[in-house]
């Protein structure tokens, strides 16, 4: 109910501060080429990408929490040498099986921020990516939770492989657990049409 639907009328500040740097600005023009690519690739996620292109050139804070309309997320999603199993974390504040990741907090290294999110949710070391480029891209709602009010999450994730063992998994205070999951059970954990994407993405793009 919270996680399938994307903002259809976006407004969003059109004027950005002077003080924002050259290196921030950088970053942003590489993930729009990055975006630009992935729609290109993915004709029928159009709508999607191009809400997320629209929302990172005219917002500011557009990778900052504190932007309460909604900010940019990066996420991993991690499978094995296989590709027979997922790791995903049981997130504790949404109740949801999920892939790893989490909030930029002002980061527009997007990727950075994914592999960083899977070393801290995991506790595992020794990540490879896969690809460079974004693997998948979803904007969906996040409900309120204590003070802070719904808003969107516009979550890139990119694809990163790890040696699969459940030894040396640490799970952090945000996630009830963290697990490999076969890939034939991942709907059956969540059945969301971004878990589907990203299954039949790996199937048909990353085979071992």
């Amino acid at each position: 109910i919270y996680r399938n639907a994307t903002p259809t009328a976006l407004i969003y500040p059109i004027n950005f501060p002077d003080n924002l740097s050259k290196r921030s600005l950088l970053k942003r023009q590489q993930l729009k080429q990055l975006l630009i690519k992935y729609k290109r690739k993915h004709p029928d996620e159009l709508s999607t990408v191009e809400s997320a292109i629209k929302f990172l050139g005219s917002t500011p804070l557009c990778f900052n929490r504190s932007n309460l309309y909604g900010h940019f997320t990066g996420s991993a999603w991690v499978v094995d040498t296989t590709r027979e199993w997922v790791l995903m974390t049981h997130h504790r504040q949404l109740n949801l099986w999920l892939q790893l990741g989490g909030h930029a907090d002002s980061c527009s290294d997007l990727l950075g921020v994914a592999l960083d999110e899977a070393r801290e949710e995991s506790g595992l070391a020794g990540f490879k990516v896969l690809s460079q480029n974004i693997f998948d891209l979803d904007i969906h709602p996040i409900p309120k939770y204590k003070d802070i009010p719904s808003h969107f999450h516009f979550d890139i994730r990119f694809i990163i492989e790890n040696t699969r063992s459940g030894k040396n998994i640490i799970v952090s205070d945000e996630s009830h657990d963290v697990a490999w999951i076969h890939k034939n059970d991942v709907l059956n954990k969540n059945p969301e049409e971004s878990m589907v994407r990203m299954l039949k993405k790996t199937s048909v793009n990353f085979s071992p």
